[in-house]
C-alpha cells in the first residue's frame, strides 16, 4: 500500500500534495524518493513548459542521487536538468523541461530510486494541469524579477535564469542577487517588513559538500536598475564554500510574500541557477 501511495502522491495535483497523510509515521531515513509534476504551463514567448519538484519522506537524510538509471526522465533523457541532490520533505517548482511538441502522443516518466525504493511519475498535459505561474490573477499578483547581474539580465517565474562562476576547493565564492517585486497582496493584507522578499540558497547538482554562510541572507533594502516601478526591491549577499573539485550547480528562489512554491498555489517565485566549476586548491593552499 504504502509504495501505491507513493506513485498516486507524485501525481495529485499540487493543492492536495500540501499535506502528509495522517497515518504516514515520520521517518528521519531510510525512505525513498518521489518527482513531483506540478504541472505545465505557457510562456510569454509560446512554448510550454513542464514543471517539477519532489518530495523526500525523510525529516532528515539528504540523498545525492546521480543522474543515470536511479534518476532519469525518459524519454530523451536520462538528463533533463534535475536534481542530484535531494533535500529533506517536500520541495516545489524546482525546474523545468520544455514540452515535447508531441507529448501528447508520448509517456514521458521521472523515476528515481532512493534507499531501495522506486517510484515513477507520469506525465501528460491534460488541461486539468495546468498551472499559471506568472501570475496570480485574484490579486494581480506577478513572481519577484531575480537578477544574478547587477546590471544583467533579469527573469521572472520558475523557468529563470542562470549564470556560470569558477572558484577553488575552500575558497568562498560571493554570492550576490538583485530582487524586485510588485508587492502586490490581497486587500488589506498586511505585507512583512519591507522589503516583503526572502532569497534561499541550496545545493542542486554537485560531487561535493557545498556550505553556505547564510542559506537565507536577510534581502537589504535598495534601488535595483530597471526596477524603478517594484514595489520593493534590495538585493541579498551570501559566500558558498565546497569541499571538493568538480561541476556543480547551485539553486536560487527568490520568493514574495505568498511563500515556498506559492504555497502550493503555483505562483509567484522565480528561480536561479548558478554553475560553479571548482578547480583544486592551488599548492600551498593559495
Amino acid at each position: 500500500m504504502l509504495a501505491s501511495w507513493v506513485l498516486v502522491w507524485g501525481t495529485l495535483p499540487a493543492r492536495a500534495q500540501s499535506g502528509r497523510l495522517p497515518f504516514e509515521p515520520p521517518h528521519d531515513s531510510g525512505q525513498g524518493v518521489t518527482g513531483a509534476y506540478e504541472g505545465w504551463f505557457k510562456n510569454p514567448d509560446g512554448s510550454v513548459s513542464l514543471l517539477f519538484g519532489y518530495f523526500n519522506r525523510n525529516f532528515k537524510e539528504v540523498l545525492d542521487i546521480p543522474i543515470g538509471p536511479n534518476n532519469r526522465i525518459e524519454p530523451g533523457g536520462p538528463d533533463q536538468g534535475q536534481p542530484t541532490h535531494f533535500l529533506p520533505r517536500r520541495q516545489w517548482g524546482l525546474f523545468t523541461i520544455p514540452a515535447p511538441a508531441n507529448l501528447g502522443n508520448t509517456k514521458l516518466t521521472w523515476t528515481l530510486v532512493a534507499n531501495g525504493q522506486t517510484t515513477t511519475v507520469p506525465i501528460n498535459m491534460d488541461p486539468l494541469w495546468e498551472i499559471a505561474p506568472y501570475g496570480e490573477a485574484s490579486v494581480d499578483n506577478t513572481p519577484p524579477t531575480l537578477r544574478l547581474e547587477e546590471r544583467g539580465p533579469s527573469a521572472q517565474g520558475p523557468r529563470g535564469i542562470s549564470t556560470s562562476r569558477t572558484t577553488t576547493v575552500q575558497s568562498p565564492l560571493t554570492l550576490t542577487v538583485w530582487v524586485a517585486d510588485d508587492a502586490k497582496t490581497f486587500p488589506g493584507a498586511k505585507l512583512p517588513p519591507d522589503p516583503p522578499l526572502t532569497v534561499t540558497w541550496s545545493k542542486f547538482r554537485g560531487p561535493g559538500a557545498v556550505t553556505f554562510a547564510n542559506p537565507s541572507p536577510a534581502v537589504e533594502k535598495t534601488d535595483v536598475p530597471g526596477a524603478a516601478a517594484a514595489g520593493a526591491s534590495g538585493k541579498a549577499t551570501t559566500t558558498a564554500t565546497f569541499s571538493e573539485p568538480g561541476e556543480y550547480v547551485l539553486r536560487v528562489v527568490a520568493n514574495d510574500w505568498s511563500g515556498d512554491g506559492g504555497r502550493g498555489a503555483q505562483c509567484c517565485w522565480t528561480n536561479g541557477q548558478v554553475k560553479v566549476s571548482v578547480q583544486p586548491e592551488a599548492a600551498g593552499g593559495r
